[in-house]
């Protein structure tokens, strides 16, 4: 899986990227046919404490997933995403084997 992360108005350090990567490259154990994934971090200009925002995009064959979660932190809103979408390709993988 090809995954592609890209961070807006701030710069990602290494071990923030490594934990992105990391959490991502899992999702392969609930659904093997993912194409890429892209991962989009953007901090909000808000002032709110929670204005780290992720937002992940899977490209698997014949469909589109997609989650986003804003959070205090980068990695507790990979976090919320990441399950987002094991459960989103969990239901999918349900509905092609017709269960």
């Amino acid at each position: 899986m090809d995954i592609k992360v890209q961070s807006i108005h701030f710069t990602a350090d290494k071990k923030l990227l490594d934990f992105v990567n990391e959490k991502v490259e899992k999702l392969n154990q609930f659904y093997e046919d993912i194409i890429d994934a892209e991962v989009f971090l953007r901090l909000d200009n808000s002032d709110v404490n929670e204005n780290k925002i992720a937002e992940i995009k899977l490209n698997t064959p014949g469909k589109t997933h997609f989650a986003k979660e804003q959070c205090k932190s980068f990695e507790e809103a990979v976090d919320r995403a990441v399950e987002s979408l094991r459960r989103q390709l969990t239901k999918y993988k349900e509905k092609l084997r017709g269960v």
